[in-house]
């Protein structure tokens, strides 16, 4: 699939989202993010940003997959992995090849693996890759198989604000549609969730240079409700 984007008042935007310059508008690490004197152009674009890509096709998790039939109220995201092999520019046109990189039957859930690859248009050169893991609960019971698989405060309007970054689940926004999911009230988008801890390990380990980060792997294990509090903890390893 083929598109392009106005990548830089969506990488501004993404930033302002995950919390970029809300401690200090004039913060010029964080601002960096989401201006710069030479023009929007040249602005630096957090890493985590790729992850809006799988969204910005128009499917998402929404994956056609012949004979599975799943509630998209009972969908979870799970685990996200990402690759990035160059520097993310803040413009481009690319293209995204989106494959099925797993399927497992969990008895009361299925969960399936959605591998999307984004590549510059014209070269063709692979600028990242995402692997997401969605847990698909109710939608198991389709195989005599259940192998393993393999492979900072928000505010109140957070989920709102993360959905004009693309996350445009109604679990994110809709209260009717969160309560009959089985929450209280819409919870946050687990991707937003990285988006917060990515950069303050940025902060602290890489002098908020974004090319210093190469992959991120993460699991979602507990939804978040916008207005929470989360403490990010970090450590090197092989550091004495």
């Amino acid at each position: 699939m083929h598109f392009s984007l106005g990548w830089c008042r969506d990488v501004a935007l993404y930033a302002l989202g995950v919390g970029a310059c809300s401690a200090d508008a004039a913060d010029e690490k964080e601002l960096q993010l989401v201006y710069h004197r030479d023009g929007q152009s040249s602005i630096k674009v957090l890493p985590t940003f790729i992850s809006v890509l799988n969204a910005k096709t128009g499917d998402g998790f929404y994956m056609d997959v012949p004979g599975l039939h799943y509630d998209p109220a009972l969908l979870l995201h799970g685990q996200q992995y990402m690759e990035i092999y160059r520097p993310i520019p803040s413009r481009a046109n690319v293209a995204n090849k989106i494959r099925i990189a797993g399927l497992h039957d969990r008895g009361k859930a299925a969960i399936l693996e959605v591998e999307t690859l984004t590549c510059l248009e014209g070269s063709g050169e692979a600028l990242c890759m995402n692997r997401s893991t969605i847990y698909l609960r109710g939608a198991g019971g389709f195989s005599n198989s259940s192998q393993p698989f393999s492979y900072g405060t928000y505010p109140s309007n957070e989920a709102l604000l993360c959905a004009l970054s693309a996350y445009f689940h109604p679990l994110h926004s809709d209260p009717i549609f969160a309560q009959s999911a089985g929450f209280t009230r819409p919870i946050m988008p687990g991707l937003s969730t990285l988006g917060f801890a990515v950069r303050a390990v940025m902060r602290s380990f890489c002098n908020m240079e974004p090319t210093a980060v190469k992959g991120i792997s993460c699991r979602f294990l507990h939804h978040v409700y916008p207005g929470e509090t989360l403490v990010t903890e970090m450590w090197l390893e092989g550091q004495r």
